[in-house]
């Protein structure tokens, strides 16, 4: 399809209360300026139910106009019902491109809206720009199992489409309302969505991991040496109130689950504060953490302290010792300094 506008639109997507996901509201800040780039506006869509809340948040982060459709029938992600109002507003409204989160919702809504609209999508994006020469969004990914960073144009489709990873952007400072807000009546019917939201069950007895939303992590890598070798990385992470990381090597190691992961293929995170243990620093880690606002590595090699370390390099704080003394010290202190 042609593009009707020169808008750039970003999918807020919704938790169950209505409130805006993290994810959407940072990619207002990176959409502000692709869309004066576009020469377009900045348009927000916000689907689901009893949305208030995610739609002033949208208006107050920057989106020059912001879409609605509220209904019962949205309160719950599906496939069917959220890409038949995405595929109705986009065809209505012809923006130029178009952002959202990758999420586990976004990254099963981004392709099947493509393939409805017959167009592109380049999925789990770290980087965004508009191509000076062709005014394509310029879409960058890992490739190769993060090697490798891509960028893609896709100049003969629009909308253009795209995936970003939560965490890549910051949230702007929120700014007084003065978004357009634009409230479209579409309804799905029963008969349209496949399927059904019969119950949602939390594991409990699992850990719950949310590193995107975290504001203080203790991560491990290689040099923890084992499963066993996360003891004092948890021990410090529970005294700190911080959610716990790895390195790919950790992970790959099966030494902690992949939701634990940090980096390229891992997620994207920028917390106030970032420990590294025993991560050397590989650029594929570090590009999933080098923008914490403050970053404190504990780190050496199996025969000799490091202090060459790549991590070193991008380390406000940088401790060259064995982790498993510097740790157990490190927590004590911590827990005296709270008393």
């Amino acid at each position: 399809m042609e593009a009707l506008t020169k808008d750039l639109w970003v999918f807020v997507e919704t938790n169950e209360d209505g409130t805006a996901k993290n994810v959407g509201i940072e990619l207002l800040t990176p959409g502000k300026e692709m869309a004066a780039k576009q020469g377009g506006a900045l348009v927000a869509v916000v689907i689901g139910h009893n949305t208030d809340a995610a739609v002033n948040t949208a208006a107050e982060h920057g989106a020059d106009k912001v879409l609605v459709v509220d209904g019962a029938e949205f309160e719950h992600y599906t496939t069917d019902a959220y890409v038949i109002v995405l595929k109705a507003l986009i065809e209505k409204y012809g923006p130029t491109s178009m952002l959202i989160g990758a999420t586990n919702n976004g990254r099963d809504l981004g392709p099947r809206l493509a393939c409805r609209l017959k167009t592109g999508l380049t999925a789990d994006c770290t980087a965004l720009d508009i191509d000076a020469e062709s005014g394509n969004v310029a879409w960058t990914r890992p490739a190769f199992g993060g090697n490798l960073m891509a960028t893609i144009l896709c100049p003969e489709h629009r909308p253009q489409l795209g995936t970003v990873r939560p965490g890549v952007f910051k949230k702007s400072e929120p700014v007084a309302a003065n978004a357009e807000i634009i409230k479209e009546d579409i309804s799905v019917s029963a008969e349209q969505i496949r399927t059904k939201v019969l119950e949602i069950i939390k594991d409990m007895g699992s850990e719950q991991i949310n590193l995107e939303e975290a504001e203080i992590i203790v991560s491990g890598g290689r040099g923890v040496g084992g499963p066993e070798g996360f003891a004092p990385v948890r021990e410090l992470a529970q005294v700190l109130g911080a959610t716990v990381g790895a390195s790919r090597a950790a992970v790959d190691s099966g030494w902690i689950p992949h939701a634990h992961q940090v980096g390229q293929t891992g997620k994207t995170v920028r917390p106030q504060v970032y420990f590294a243990i025993g991560i050397s620093g590989a650029i594929q880690h570090v590009a999933g953490m080098e923008e914490s606002d403050l970053i404190i590595a504990v780190n050496k090699d199996e025969d000799n302290k490091d202090p060459d370390a790549p991590i070193f390099d991008i380390a406000d704080y940088g401790i060259v010792g064995d982790l498993f003394e510097v740790l157990p010290v490190l927590t004590e202190e911590i827990k005296k300094a709270r008393m």
